[in-house]
């Protein structure tokens, strides 16, 4: 049996990359999964890929940016299958208005798209979550950070500022709910090679990700399995004792030197006219 049977779990963009990667693992795990996402023929495709492998889920069409439709998102797993032990809070979705820059640069339009989606939406998605998880004695949250929210980088005020707050929630979140048996913990990826970076930055610079791996200490950089995995391990029975907790999955990035990995960036970027993301 798996871990999670009988289980639901929501996970917010779930269609592709890290959520996509999470969403299979969850329902790989027994759980019942309900995926929230703009992105609706992707959706579909991945909730056809779980049902394929056994599993059992299905999308429907939220944006992290409206009130309406997170409330609908959680009135819609309790629909479908009955009960809520699980949500996943990974939704970002791409700004109409300009997010990077300082704060010279970005446009107040841009800070509060930004931070409506990154933390408004984390915001209300436990204020509708979190009492459905009390009918049933508990449950789990897990917010999706950033190295970004333990490391700064030029030019990234807003995202900065939202995945570090996204630590600071969780950690508020984890004192709030757990006297309802609520556990909420947060994730904070390295660089994940998704589908969508694949075909974009990646598909058309195929050389530059080897360089980039080799600034990781594992020598390589992520996958949306490794991410999925430790979320998992976070929603299950063999995390019982912990919450409250940012858990750095990054290939040992953020353990070395930050001056020596600024150097090797600061070089290949001027070489090759690339930002390398984190």
């Amino acid at each position: 049996m798996g871990r999670f049977n009988g289980k639901t779990a929501i996970v917010t963009g779930g269609a592709l990359g890290i959520g996509g990667g999470v969403a299979r693992r969850l329902a790989a795990d027994g759980a019942n999964v309900l995926i929230a996402d703009i992105a609706d023929d992707a959706a579909a495709a991945n909730v056809a890929r779980i049902k394929y492998a056994g599993g059992n889920a299905v999308s429907i069409h939220a944006n992290m940016g409206s009130h309406d439709d997170i409330r609908g998102m959680v009135d819609s797993a309790i629909t479908e299958f009955g009960r809520l032990d699980m949500m996943v809070q990974n939704a970002w979705g791409s700004p109409t208005t300009r997010v990077a820059g300082s704060a010279v640069e970005v446009p107040e339009e841009g800070w509060d798209e930004g931070m409506a989606i990154m933390t408004k939406a984390l915001f209300l998605g436990a204020k509708y979550a979190v009492p459905e998880m009390q009918k049933v004695g508990g449950g789990s949250i897990v917010n999706i950070s950033s190295v970004h929210g333990l490391l700064m980088s030029k030019g990234g005020l807003v995202y900065e500022a939202a995945k570090s707050a996204v630590i600071g929630m969780t950690r508020q979140m984890a004192i709030d709910f757990g006297p309802l048996g609520i556990r909420v913990n947060a994730i904070c990826p390295g660089h994940i090679v998704t589908e969508k970076s694949t075909e974009g930055r990646w598909s058309k610079m195929p050389e530059t990700l080897g360089f980039f791996a080799d600034q990781y200490p594992v020598r390589r950089v992520g996958s949306p399995e490794d991410i999925a995995g430790a979320i998992s391990f976070l929603c299950s029975d063999d995390a019982s004792f912990i919450t409250g907790h940012p858990l750095v999955v990054d290939g040992g990035l953020t353990i070395q030197l930050q001056e020596d990995f600024g150097v090797q960036q600061a070089k290949y970027a001027r070489a090759n006219e690339f930002q390398m993301p984190y």
